[in-house]
């Protein structure tokens, strides 16, 4: 588990990690959103329905390895012949790895940044200048959920895809456990990070009480694996960016036994935290 410590701390400390903060740069567009639903987060024809349908690509510094899919952004044009004031909220489902701009749009987002009688201008100019924040996702009446891959083989080998994420945080590991036979059908709780110390030795698996916990790795973008999955019917705990620390997420009883691929399975919880930095707040005021 000393490797969730350092994750959260580049998480907190990154030079770009301010994602409170107004931030400005370049927005293009894809003329199909289909571009966008084969991305680096895998969501793959899910990422058309996240979001308000409304897909992008941000820039390494927003995908920052996987853990920036699914955040929510607010962008704005800052062309004030071609755009409103209004903008448009997007959320990230794939690696922009060219940069020139922080964002490649659907063409529908990048369309909602200009009045209506400059559509067609906007789309001419092919890049605009933008500035952008990070904002809370919302999901209403909608948990966050884990869709089991089709690479996933029953019983060991468990890959997951991680959907409808809330809040404006990131998670930075997963760990999975047989549900307990002494707490099968108990709610969601949510706990603090308690780190051990960054000299401890990583352990492959952990108890917590009567409870064997087995951490899964990000395989890549929202897909995390383990070819140790346990039998049975499964828990997840979610650590997540919170506040100025951590805190756990613990889904119980997500997955059923005979978990099938392919399937998208409701965690009961859903995500509403905010992270801080460790820096001058700069969001204050109206924007």
């Amino acid at each position: 588990m000393a490797h969730f410590l350092w994750l959260l701390f580049l998480l907190l400390s990154s030079a770009t990690a301010c994602d409170r903060c107004v931030h400005r740069s370049k927005a293009s567009y894809f003329s199909s959103d289909s571009a966008l639903a084969s991305g680096a987060c895998g969501y793959k024809h899910l990422a058309l329905g996240l979001g308000s349908g409304r897909p992008a690509a941000g820039g390494s510094s927003l995908y920052r390895q996987g853990s920036g899919c699914g955040a929510c952004f607010h962008i704005r044009c800052k062309n004030p012949k071609l755009c409103t004031s209004t903008g448009t909220k997007v959320i990230l489902t794939d690696l922009n790895p060219h940069s020139q701009a922080d964002f490649v749009l659907s063409s529908k987002s990048f369309m909602a940044l200009a009045y209506p009688s400059m559509v067609r201008d906007i789309l001419k100019h092919g890049i605009v200048d933008v500035e952008y924040k990070r904002v809370p996702c919302e999901y209403k009446n909608q948990n966050i959920a884990v869709r089991v891959e089709e690479s996933s083989k029953h019983p060991n080998y468990l890959a997951i895809k991680l959907l409808y994420q809330g809040g404006q945080t990131e998670v930075f590991g997963i760990n999975v456990s047989q549900v307990s036979p002494f707490f099968p059908n108990s709610k969601p709780v949510s706990l603090p990070i308690r780190f051990p110390g960054r000299n401890k030795p990583i352990r492959s698996s952990f108890q917590v009480g009567n409870q064997r916990w087995i951490p899964m790795r990000r395989n890549y973008g929202a897909v995390w694996d383990t070819s140790n999955a346990p039998t049975g019917a499964l828990d997840f705990r979610f650590a997540v960016t919170h506040g100025l620390d951590g805190k756990w997420i613990w889904a119980k009883s997500v997955l059923p036994a005979n978990w099938k691929p392919g399937q998208v399975y409701d965690c009961g919880v859903q995500l509403t935290a905010i992270k801080q930095e460790r820096s001058s707040p700069c969001d204050k005021g109206t924007w």
